[in-house]
């Protein structure tokens, strides 16, 4: 049942809907695994690195925002449920307790890549589908890609 129509046909908006939801749960889980590696990070650059990471929440968190709502937008109900960023994530496992800042600046430099090669993919999925949401996906893919080069930099 779609409550709010979208001007996409059915299989661009199945397309774009696919895309969108993907990103929301990988930027959900990005948003997740900085905050526990934030909480949990040790090490003599705790302190940068503790507000470097606080960076990447608040730019995933804005992003699956605008993702969700672009979703919404075009008819689909976005599902950013515990169950379902758990079961879709491509970042893969977030260390449990204490983490030295090197091994905290490598997973996220691995989490981000994972997330930003996710990205591109859904840029090509939707650039004939949609290219406003192409355009969405353009803009978060340069922000996450800024972060990783900024992450490498910490452990070159």
């Amino acid at each position: 049942m779609y409550v709010v129509k979208s001007t996409l046909s059915d299989a661009d908006r199945k397309t774009v809907s696919e895309a969108l939801q993907g990103a929301l749960v990988d930027l959900v889980d990005l948003s997740l695994a900085a905050k526990q590696i934030h909480w949990n990070i040790v090490g003599p650059r705790f302190r940068s690195i503790h507000l470097q990471l606080d960076e990447v929440v608040d730019s995933a968190r804005t992003h699956s925002d605008t993702v969700a709502e672009r979703a919404s937008t075009l008819g689909v109900p976005p599902d950013g449920r515990a169950s379902t960023v758990a079961a879709g994530s491509g970042i893969g496992a977030t260390p449990a307790g204490w983490v030295k800042d090197t091994d905290a600046v490598g997973t996220l430099v691995d989490a981000l890549g994972r997330v930003i090669t996710r990205m591109r993919e859904r840029m090509e999925a939707t650039g004939e589908a949609d290219p406003v949401s192409q355009d969405i996906f353009i803009s978060i893919t340069a922000d996450l890609e800024k972060h990783h080069w900024m992450f490498q930099a910490e452990n070159a």
